[in-house]
């Protein structure tokens, strides 16, 4: 049997003349930052607010897309005929309408939805049409209605919503964890020996390798909402299954992308593991970070000095000219512990949290509202309008993290890698593994390191030694270190000032690093927030900032920040997780890269990930980021039916089984022909919002037989 096939891609698109007009603030922007303010005020959640903002710009885009010659709209590509006399002013419209569609429904506090009421009323539109019944009048404002629920109809079945997920959740082994309850035990050497029960500030029954719940009895996000203490939840565990926007798979149980087979794993109850040692060296490089949270040495966290990282890597030594202005960086040198502590608390989105998505769509604002940058596409091309502008980048940029989303909460999911707080205090409490033989050795145990993590021994803890004195969780006060004579201490931050002290206020105290238990260490976080809650391989963070990376480098067609700098500054005491920092803290960059990749290091400094979570989760960024913009370009370009929807023909059973990789949105159908000239349909048109696309052939010809798919952005 002879079996052809053929790919074939038709579509029409008429062709209109456009005009242009000016907004103050585009409608797009407007609405983006309604949506900004929204996120503020609700429980952070970065899959679903990545998710919030995708198909916002979704919505708005095919609203700005139906006035156009040549974009072609996502999951919905309508046309307006004959074109408005002003377009700008009905595309306004239709972008308010449909964004209002979408935010309401995302959002249903009476505190938000009487502010979208406020918004679209002050825009000149009203609530009362935007809710009405939607028809198939080709008014902006039933355009705009029309178009925000085609969005909300087809995620409603985007795996998101799934129920049972987190039910289904059965990776994590491990029992609860109450990091607020120390359990040090007072007494002498005897008190401790290598192979003791657990219980020294981690349950008995953990498992290092895997996520660790955290038990709460206060909890609060960082952005300041009290939450029911207890247990965490796995926030954004349906991203396994969420559809993404340029991602494919062929396994449905498998991450969206896997480039390094999950995280290093420690040896563990009698199994040996082959990244051991990198396992124990990542615990290792989070104390390292902790122990540099007061250090007054003065270092240039100027863009002359640090930045200009090769991906997934620090080694980068930053920039001896601008390369934009071709000028040199001042110096910016401050104490290593200010910095540090800034780039924790900065980069964490508090105190008013907007999440990492949205964090770079704060970015991205900052750069369109730059009077040095130039608004044309890639960098090249006519200047675009305002609208059009915040239309394209919002679209690309929270594609982009919402890819980012269903990457890395696909990982978490497939992992459930650990935290630090689990790695840290599980390995402190079987002892050190650095010294064979040596006093408190544990093959599971800490690796050591001078004047980061050490055994505290009778010369240590004598007078004048630096194990004298200890912290002690319990108590928020410091004990004689004889006490613990073979336990392990790191020099590290004990957590927010111990609410039995006096005058507990981060406003007026802080808490310096010091030596304490490492079964006690704790993160750089409020005591009410902690940890995530949501295992840690890989870094969100990591993930989402360089895929908006990615996105600003591309379609400003430059990887700089406008003048080849950027910069935020923190006064003087204004932190919220400790007092500081003790002088005014100005962050530089020169890249958009740099930029992402302090907002990873930052969850390293504050105790969220080691740097395995944070360098893979910038290579996965990466690829996710570039994925997603082109894809995006494809669409507003009108090139996306330059992608080749070849069918791949397979014969069994006396069967021919087709199988192509489709496109969200398009109508397709198969047709057949035994002479390339006449050709039958073999199926109706359909849209379909699947990536794979399947057909069998019952009954293929003997004598050969041609297959093409023929698709377009309408029926």
């Amino acid at each position: 049997m002879k079996i052809r096939f053929h790919a074939f891609c038709v579509f029409c698109v008429a062709f209109w003349a456009s005009t242009s007009g000016l907004q103050a603030l585009s409608a797009a922007r407007e609405w983006n930052e309604q949506l900004l303010s929204a996120i503020r005020q609700t429980i952070p959640n970065p899959p679903q607010h990545a998710r919030n903002l995708f198909h916002l710009s979704a919505a708005m885009y095919n609203a700005w897309a139906a006035y156009d010659t040549t974009a072609i709209g996502y999951l919905q590509n309508e046309k307006i005929s004959p074109l408005p006399p002003d377009i700008e002013s009905a595309r306004h419209e239709a972008i308010s309408y449909a964004a209002y569609r979408v935010l309401r429904d995302r959002f249903t506090t009476t505190t938000l939805r009487n502010a979208f009421d406020a918004k679209l009323t002050a825009l000149g539109y009203s609530p009362a049409t935007a809710q009405a019944a939607i028809t198939t009048a080709t008014t902006p404002a039933e355009l705009g209605k029309r178009l925000g629920q085609s969005v909300l109809n087809w995620s409603a079945n985007d795996g998101f919503n799934q129920t049972g997920y987190p039910q289904a959740y059965t990776v994590s082994v491990n029992p609860n964890l109450s990091p607020s309850l120390a359990l040090s035990v007072l007494g002498t050497n005897a008190n401790f020996v290598s192979n003791r029960p657990l219980g020294f500030g981690i349950p008995t029954g953990t498992n290092p390798n895997y996520w660790q719940p955290l038990d709460l009895a206060t909890s609060v996000t960082q952005n300041g909402i009290p939450i029911p203490g207890g247990a965490q939840s796995f926030l954004g565990v349906q991203s396994l299954a969420t559809t993404p926007f340029s991602l494919t798979r062929s396994d449905a149980t498998k991450p969206w992308l896997d480039p390094f087979g999950g995280p290093s794993r420690l040896s563990f109850g009698g199994v040996t593991s082959a990244t051991d040692s990198e396992y124990k060296q990542q615990a290792l490089g989070v104390l390292i970070a902790s122990s540099q949270l007061n250090d007054n040495t003065l270092v240039d966290i100027s863009p002359g000095a640090i930045g200009n990282n090769p991906l997934g890597s620090d080694s980068g030594t930053g920039f001896t000219t601008n390369p934009v202005t071709g000028g040199s960086y001042t110096a910016n040198s401050v104490k290593r512990g200010d910095y540090t502590r800034v780039l924790a608390e900065f980069w964490a989105d508090g105190p008013n949290s907007e999440t990492p998505p949205g964090h770079w769509h704060v970015l991205a604002n900052q750069v369109a509202d730059n009077p040095l940058t130039v608004k044309r596409l890639r960098g090249t091309g006519p200047v675009v309008n305002d609208l059009e502008w915040d239309v394209k980048v919002y679209f690309a940029l929270s594609a982009a993290t919402h890819d980012a989303a269903c990457a890395a909460w696909a990982l978490k999911r497939y992992y459930s890698g650990p935290r630090p707080i689990t790695m840290i205090r599980y390995m402190a409490s079987k002892g050190q593994s650095s010294n064979v033989g040596g006093q408190s050795y544990h093959p599971e145990g800490l690796p050591l390191m001078t004047n980061v993590c050490e055994v505290i021994t009778a010369t240590t803890a004598a007078v004048g030694g630096k194990h004298r004195n200890i912290f002690n969780l319990n108590t928020g006060l410091t004990q004689l270190g004889t006490n613990f004579i073979g336990q392990i201490a790191v020099y590290s931050w004990p957590g927010e000032h111990n609410n039995n002290l006096p005058a507990p206020s981060i406003a007026t105290n802080q808490s310096f690093v010091t030596w304490m238990l490492a079964k006690d260490w704790l993160p750089f976080q409020r005591k009410t927030f902690n940890t995530p809650a949501f295992p840690g391989y890989i870094s969100g963070h990591s993930t989402f900032s360089r895929a908006a990376a990615e996105v600003l480098a591309s379609i400003t067609g430059s990887p700089y920040f406008p003048g080849g700098f950027h910069s935020h500054t923190y006064t003087a005491n204004t932190m919220q997780i400790d007092k500081g920092p003790s002088t005014n803290v100005t962050l530089q960059w020169c890249s958009y890269y740099d930029a992402a990749d302090q907002a990873g290091q930052s969850r390293r400094y504050g105790g969220i990930h080691p740097s395995e979570d944070d360098f893979h989760g910038r290579h996965v960024g990466s690829v996710a980021g570039q994925s997603a913009f082109t894809l995006a370009e494809k669409y507003w370009s009108g090139t996306i039916f330059s992608q080749s929807l070849s069918p791949v023909v397979t014969l069994a059973a006396g069967q021919a089984t087709l199988r192509w990789t489709a496109v969200r949105g398009m109508y397709q159908k198969v047709q057949v022909s035994t002479n390339l000239t006449t050709w039958t349909d073999a199926t109706t048109a359909a849209q379909t919002y699947d990536t794979n696309g399947s057909w069998t052939d019952t009954s293929p010809d003997p004598a050969g037989k041609f297959y093409r798919v023929v698709w377009s952005a309408a029926p």
